[in-house]
């Protein structure tokens, strides 16, 4: 169902609907003369046995999956694999140099898992499936995040930029191109003053400030995000503090969606 070039090593990873992730060392490759693309005959002599024999050998075979496996791919800097099965799941595959096993399974899709990959520039996971929608996981937590639904597509292939923060998915009537969290900061403005959220430490996608509301009454600002499942954050700003970089009081936070907090 698909094949896959490691980033940096001599690997290609498989997925099959025998319901097995298979990776296979290509180092022996590097050895072997391709023929110029414009000599045919040539070509498809040398072509008769070229990813075979000593060629491609199995490193590994991952076997987890109950159904046939649309999708695997490596991670871009770790040891890891994630795939996507007709089984509803994703699972996440670790290896070394001598030996590939299961490290956890994603569950939440209601039907087939098109495809699966690692983001290129944060720890999550993103997967889509016939379900219609496309799923974002926190790879170290491996918890859902988000979830994103079309009303009448199929999802089945995933694409992320490798340089910018844009990923592609295609569907049952096209492709769509978007990113998974805006890079502009919440912010607010009251009368000649801008105030916004600067590096809030955090690189999961769950834990971004949405919003910033300033009160000049209350000299205030209330923060809101789709932490645990929305959340705010309360702070009163010293009224000398302007120019002097002096940073806010302690905040007060609590659990809320944007109904009640912003």
């Amino acid at each position: 169902m698909c094949a896959l070039f490691h980033p940096k090593e001599d690997l290609v990873d498989s997925a099959s609907l025998d319901q097995t992730v298979r990776v296979w060392d290509i180092g022996a490759l590097r050895k072997k003369t391709v023929a110029p693309a414009d000599d045919i005959l040539r070509l498809s002599q040398m072509n008769a046995d070229f990813f075979g024999g000593v060629d491609a050998v199995v490193k590994y075979v991952l076997e987890g999956h109950d159904r046939g496996v649309n999708w695997a791919s490596f991670h871009p800097t770790l040891p890891l694999i994630v795939s996507g099965a007709d089984d509803r799941q994703v699972k996440l595959w670790r290896m070394n140099d001598t030996k590939a096993w299961e490290v956890d399974t994603l569950r939440g899709h209601m039907n087939n898992v098109s495809c699966v990959l690692f983001h290129s520039r944060q720890d999550i996971i993103v997967s889509n499936s016939e379900d219609r929608s496309i799923r974002v996981w926190d790879a170290t937590k491996r918890t859902g995040l988000q979830t994103f639904r079309r009303e009448h597509d199929r999802f089945w292939i995933l694409s992320a930029h490798p340089e910018m923060n844009l990923l592609a998915a295609g569907h049952d009537s096209g492709m769509i191109v978007f990113k998974l969290e805006r890079e502009r900061p919440a912010f607010s403005v009251s009368g000649d003053s801008m105030y916004y959220v600067k590096d809030r430490g955090s690189s999961n996608l769950n834990q971004g400030a949405k919003t910033l509301s300033y009160s000049p009454t209350e000299n205030a600002a209330l923060i809101c995000s789709d932490m645990e499942g929305g959340s705010y954050e309360l702070y009163v700003i010293p009224k000398d503090s302007f120019g002097r970089g002096d940073t806010a009081q302690e905040a007060k936070r609590g659990i809320g969606g944007p109904t009640y907090c912003c």
